[in-house]
């Protein structure tokens, strides 16, 4: 079967899809939109990843840590070079708004694989971890308190920090929601050594001059809820003297990277991701 890909469908349709995912319409309202076939087709699709799960590069398994003034738990998928023994640089991948899903675990092997000790916690482990299914994924993350998954991301990045396996220093990349968290914790762990937002909501601006990190900023072109803040925060990094680079898609959609999806763009994407691994290995690589 051909993969479809974002101009197989109307503009309009996309706007209602982005909606629809970011929670503005019920899956009710969006079928009524633009029908049950559409939304179908618009979701992920998990037969091939980039990485095999067994690839014998790796050694990847799931891991849990403490996380008390979280939800008391996290758990994530832990994923680094087999053959590696020196430190390595550490990386904290942060999922979309469906927690940990296949297209994520990929995402963190595909770092393991360019030389990093690479984390995925799953936001949704507090209430039973990824269902195997994107839309009660999506229901289930609307039930999570906010305050509380942020703080287990917080222990998170000190989980990668103290692991016996890495170098000490950590970076982050987050996808959508994850972009988001990105930003967040660029404003809460002053020594974290990257932050790589991909389509993410942007902090608060009276937030932003606690940013220490260098930041990546990926957008998409055809993105314009998210470009919308955009202007206030690169006003608010300028004024704070922050150190970040912003890089705007030309006519793509928001989750341009995600491959699953027929929102995917294989060039935006490679492109984006060839400048993220750079970028990481430029700040969290320990010399």
């Amino acid at each position: 079967m051909t993969r479809l890909t974002a101009k197989d469908f109307d503009p309009e349709v996309l706007k209602l899809f982005d909606k629809y995912v970011h929670g503005q319409l019920s899956r009710r309202e969006f079928i009524a939109a633009a029908g049950a076939g559409l939304l179908a087709s618009l979701s992920p699709t998990f037969a091939a990843p980039l990485v095999p799960a067994d690839d014998k590069r790796l050694k990847a398994g799931y891991a849990e840590y403490p996380s008390p003034q979280g939800y008391g738990k996290l758990r994530g998928y832990l994923v680094q070079p087999a053959a590696s023994k020196a430190k390595l640089p550490a990386v904290l991948v942060v999922h979309e708004n469906r927690g940990l899903n296949p297209h994520i675990e990929d995402i963190t092997r595909r770092l393991a694989l360019d030389g990093f000790l690479a984390f995925a916690p799953d936001a949704l482990f507090p209430l039973g971890g990824y269902p195997g299914d994107e839309d009660k994924a999506r229901e289930l993350f609307a039930k999570l308190d906010q305050t509380k998954t942020r703080a287990d991301f917080l222990a998170a990045v000190q989980v990668l920090k103290s692991h016996p396996a890495a170098n000490g220093k950590v970076g982050v990349v987050g996808f959508c929601y994850g972009g988001g968290m990105a930003n967040y914790l660029a404003t809460m762990v002053p020594d974290l050594a990257a932050a790589v937002s991909f389509y993410g909501a942007q902090p608060p601006a009276a937030d932003v001059p606690k940013i220490k990190a260098p930041l990546l900023v990926h957008d998409a072109g055809n993105d314009a809820r998210i470009l919308a803040g955009w202007p206030g925060y690169e006003a608010a990094l300028k004024a704070a003297g922050a150190r970040y680079e912003h890089f705007v898609y030309p006519g793509v959609e928001h989750g341009f990277n995600n491959d699953t999806t027929p929102r995917y763009d294989e060039a935006a994407a490679k492109l984006a991701w060839r400048r993220t691994v750079d970028f990481l290995q430029q700040n969290v690589v320990t010399s």
